[in-house]
C-alpha cells in the first residue's frame, strides 16, 4: 500500500487553514537549515501541534490513527523489520502474518521510507497506520532489547572456548583484545540494553548452573538468567582490563571506574567486585555524564522547598546535609546546589570517592585511602586553601565530622551527605559518631531528607481500588482523606512498562530547618524535646505526606506512598536513645 498526498503537505495545511502562508514560509526556511522534515518542523515552531497533525495525515491518506500504548505488541513481530530501519525511518511492525504486515509510522508519506520498509517484509503486503513519534520511540526501546544478542553471544562464547576451567576461558579472553571479540560484543550487548531501559545499575552474578544479569531499573532489579556459567570469569576479567584493576586478583574486592560510549550516551561506570561462592561478584553503577548536570530546579524540588533550601545555601556559613539511603539521589542534589552556587567570587573545593561530574572553576578532589589521602585528611587541608564553599562527599567517621562541624562555624558553608532515613535521626547520627551535641546545634542550619519513588505508568494508569486496612493507614497520616478511597490510581501494566505498572520515578523531599527550640534542645543534648521540636516545626513535612501529595495527583500509587511510610519509621526513634555528652569533652 503506498499512500499519496495528492498536494505537498505544506500546501495542504494552508489549503485547510490549519497554518498560514507566512508560517509554512517561515516553517520551509527552518526545514532548510536543520535538514528535518516539515511536519516536525511545524510541531516544532508550535504552528501545529503533534497530535492535529496526525489526525491531518490520517484524514488525508485514508489511514487510522492508533494509540500504540493499546496494542499489544510482541518483540517478535517488531523484529520482523531490523532496528536500525524502524528508528530510521519511525515505523514499528505492531501485527503480522504469512501474507501481510501492520505498519505504525510517523510519516507515512514518506514514500521512500515505506520502499525501504517494503523491500525488508517481502512477501507479505505492507499495510499502514499512523501513530504518534514519542509513543514509537518508547516502543523501540522497549520491543528492541538486547537480551536475543545477549543470549547469543554468551552461547557463541562458550562454544568458542569450551572449557573445563573457568579460568583457561578468561585466559583465552586477554589474548584477543580487538573489538570483534565475542566477549567484547557481548558487553556492548549489556550495556547497549542497559542504557536502552534506563538502567542505573547492572549486576553480574555466577551461580552454580547459571550466570544472572541483573538491571536495576526504577528502582528494582529485573533479571536474565544464562545457562553458560562458564563466560562469568571471561566477563569479569574484561571489565577489570577496562577499569585497570588487577586481573590475577580474584580474592579480594576491587573498585574501578572507566567510561564507555553506548548510544550517543557518555557512560561513567564505577565498578565494584567481590568474590563469591562461585567466582566474582561484579556491580557496575552507570553515570550517563551526557545528560549533564541538572539545575537546581531540574531535580523535582518542589517551589516551596525550593526557596528554604536558597535561604539555606546563600548563607556565608553553616552545614546544609543531605540525607537518604543509597541511590536516593543525594549526590545529583548536591550538584545542583552546587552548580548554583559556582560563581567566579566563590572559592568551593570538594571532597569526593568518587568525583562523579568534573564541574569548572571548582577544585574537585579525589579520596585515596590506600595512599592515606582520607576525608579528614583533605578536608583539613581544605580549610587552610581559604574555601568559600565546602563539598564533603560523605561523613564517615567521627574525625571528619569534627572538621566538617567547625568548619561550618568558622565562615564556611559545608555541604555534605550522610545515611539515614530521615531529616530528624541526621543530628543524632552525628552525634552518635562522636560529634559533640553543641557543635551539632550550632554548626548544621538545615537536612534535606529524599527518596525516590515510582511514578505510574501514564500509558495503562487506571483508578485503584483501596483496601480497607491500606486506606486506615493513610487516614492515619491525612484525616480528611475521603473514606471511600476515590482518586487514587495504579499501572494496569503495559508494555511500556514492562508490566511493572511504573515508569520513571520521582523525587520526595523533606526539609528540617534549625530553630532556637531545637538548637537550645540540642544544645541540651536531649534528643526528645529536639525531636517534638522539629515536628511541631510549622515548615516540617514528613517525607511520607509528600509522597501521598503525589498519590492523590495520580502521579504515584498507595503502594509506594506505604512503603516508603513504613521504610521511615523502621528507623530507631531517636526520643528513646540516651546520649552521652561526655563526648563533648573528647573532641573539644
Amino acid at each position: 500500500m503506498r499512500p499519496r498526498l495528492k498536494m505537498r503537505l505544506g500546501d495542504l495545511l494552508v489549503q485547510e487553514s490549519i497554518i498560514t502562508e507566512q508560517q509554512l514560509k517561515q516553517a520551509l526556511d527552518e526545514q532548510r537549515t536543520s535538514g528535518r522534515k516539515l511536519g516536525v518542523t511545524l510541531v516544532d515552531l508550535g504552528f501545529i501541534s503533534e497530535q492535529e497533525l496526525l489526525e491531518f495525515l490520517a484524514r488525508q491518506l485514508s489511514l487510522p490513527l492508533i494509540d500504540l500504548a493499546e496494542r499489544k505488541i510482541t518483540s517478535d513481530v517488531a523484529n520482523l523489520l531490523p532496528e536500525v530501519q524502524a528508528r530510521r525511518h519511525r515505523a514499528l511492525v505492531i501485527e503480522a502474518d504469512e501474507s501481510s504486515a501492520l505498519v505504525a509510522m510517523s510519516d507515512p508519506a514518506d514514500l521512500a521510507a515505506v520502499d525501504a520498509i517494503s523491500q525488508f517484509l517481502q512477501p507479505r503486503e505492507v499495510n499502514l497506520a499512523v501513530a504518534p513519534d514519542q509513543q514509537l520511540l518508547d516502543a523501540f526501546d522497549n520491543l528492541y532489547r538486547r537480551t536475543k544478542d545477549i543470549a547469543q553471544f554468551a552461547s557463541q562464547l562458550q562454544t568458542e572456548y569450551q572449557k573445563d576451567e573457568a579460568v583457561d576461558l578468561a585466559a583465552l579472553s586477554i589474548e584477543d583484545e580487538s573489538d570483534d571479540a565475542t566477549v567484547a560484543k557481548l558487553l556492548q550487548s549489556i550495556f547497549a540494553d542497559a542504557v536502552q531501559v534506563r538502567a542505573s545499575d547492572i549486576h553480574l552474578e555466577p551461580d552454580d548452573h547459571a550466570l544472572r544479569i541483573r538491571m536495576r531499573v526504577d528502582g528494582v532489579l529485573q533479571e536474565n538468567v544464562l545457562k553458560e556459567t562458564n563466560i562469568a570469569s571471561a566477563l569479569v576479567l574484561r571489565l577489570k582490563l577496562m577499569a585497570g584493576l588487577d586481573i590475577s586478583e580474584k580474592r579480594l574486592p576491587q573498585d574501578g571506574r572507566f567510561h564507555i560510549k553506548v548510544r550517543d550516551h557518555a557512560i561513567d561506570v564505577r565498578m565494584s567486585t567481590m568474590p563469591v561462592q562461585y567466582g566474582e561478584s561484579c556491580v557496575m553503577r552507570l553515570l550517563d555524564q551526557s545528560a549533564g548536570i541538572l539545575q537546581l530546579e531540574q531535580t523535582g524540588i518542589p517551589d516551596t522547598l525550593l526557596k528554604r533550601i536558597r535561604g539555606i545555601i546563600n548563607k556565608p556559613y553553616g552545614m546544609l546535609i543531605v540525607t537518604g539511603p543509597t541511590g536516593s539521589g543525594k549526590t545529583t542534589t548536591l550538584y545542583g546546589v552546587l552548580n548554583e552556587l559556582n560563581r567566579s567570587e566563590k572559592k568551593i573545593i570538594t571532597v569526593e570517592d568518587p568525583v562523579e561530574y568534573r564541574l569548572p572553576r571548582i577544585s574537585q578532589v579525589q579520596v585515596n585511602s590506600k595512599i592515606g589521602l582520607t576525608f579528614s585528611r583533605v578536608l583539613r587541608t581544605t580549610l587552610r586553601q581559604d574555601p568559600d564553599i565546602i563539598m564533603v562527599g560523605e561523613m564517615r567517621d567521627g574525625e571528619t565530622v569534627e572538621i566538617g562541624l567547625r568548619g561550618a562555624i568558622t565562615g564556611h558553608l559545608v555541604l555534605t551527605t550522610l545515611h539515614t532515613n530521615d531529616s530528624i535521626t541526621s543530628a543524632l547520627r552525628l552525634i552518635d559518631m562522636g560529634a559533640a551535641p553543641y557543635l551539632v546545634g550550632a554548626a548544621m542550619k538545615g537536612v534535606l531528607a529524599q527518596r525516590l519513588i515510582r511514578k505510574v505508568c501514564e500509558n495503562c494508569k487506571e483508578p485503584a481500588h483501596i483496601e480497607a486496612a491500606d486506606l486506615a493507614l493513610l487516614r492515619r497520616m491525612r484525616p480528611e482523606l475521603p473514606e471511600d478511597g476515590a482518586g487514587f490510581v495504579k499501572g494496569r501494566g503495559c508494555r511500556n512498562c514492562n508490566d511493572t505498572g511504573y515508569r520513571g520515578r520521582i523525587g520526595v523531599f523533606e526539609l528540617l530547618e534549625m530553630n532556637d527550640a531545637m538548637v537550645n534542645a540540642m544544645r541540651d543534648a536531649n534528643m526528645r524535646e529536639f525531636a517534638a521540636a522539629a515536628k511541631q516545626s510549622p515548615h516540617y513535612r514528613p517525607l511520607a505526606q509528600s509522597a501521598l501529595d503525589y498519590a492523590l495527583q495520580g502521579v504515584t500509587t498507595v503502594d509506594e506512598v506505604l512503603f516508603l511510610a513504613e521504610t521511615v519509621e523502621e528507623e530507631d526513634d531517636p526520643t528513646d536513645i540516651e546520649l552521652d555528652i561526655t563526648a563533648e569533652g573528647e573532641h573539644g
